[in-house]
């Protein structure tokens, strides 16, 4: 089955629609405050299809995830007593009294961290808010962390990305179903 072949070449001609950018800002605000798909399945793409507007649209997902994050900086930070039932309900009052903790200790290099890795940048940013982490240095590790994970991308794809299109298209599904499986076996070691 060629489900994600065909996802592939769907987000291929999607990537080079003449509102592609604002799709990308759009997934990059949202992904960093709320929505679970990272920007980085249109900017890969995006740079691929147009490789002398990488950067551009580099710059374009920093911007609006730095944006997002703020969104998600003041979810945390003035909806923290909405969901303090839920926490509670969860039993997670101890893990967000240690992440509260960790934001008091390491709160620039957290948020750094999270913003280059594939680790869901907004769990940070409402951490972040809710914790009262100051704003400056939030904005400063966002910044630096986003911009440094969605150049590195564009740049790959500009780089080497039209050499490897190939054999990307080639092994698509089976990086696309590997995927699931190492999800499904994450989620059945985590109930064990």
């Amino acid at each position: 089955m060629k489900f994600f072949s065909y996802l592939y070449d769907k987000t291929l001609r999607w990537s080079r629609h003449p509102k592609a950018p604002w799709y990308l800002g759009g997934m990059s605000f949202a992904e960093a405050s709320f929505f679970p798909i990272p920007p980085d399945v249109m900017l890969m793409p995006m740079s691929l299809a147009q490789p002398q507007r990488a950067y551009y649209f580099a710059w374009l997902t920093t911007i609006t995830s730095l944006l997002g994050g703020l969104f998600g900086y003041a979810i945390g930070y003035w909806m923290l007593e909405a969901v303090w039932p839920l926490i509670e309900a969860a039993h997670y009052v101890e893990k967000y009294h240690a992440i509260e903790g960790f934001f008091a200790e390491y709160g620039f290099w957290i948020v750094f961290l999270a913003g280059f890795s594939p680790i869901p940048y907004k769990l940070f940013t409402i951490s972040a808010g809710a914790s009262n982490m100051a704003l400056l240095p939030f904005i400063l590790a966002s910044f630096v962390g986003r911009g440094a994970r969605f150049f590195l991308v564009a740049a790959l794809m500009k780089w080497g990305g039209e050499r490897y299109e190939s054999k990307i298209r080639q092994y698509i599904d089976w990086i696309g179903y590997g995927f699931i499986v190492l999800v499904m076996l994450y989620i059945l070691i985590k109930q064990i």
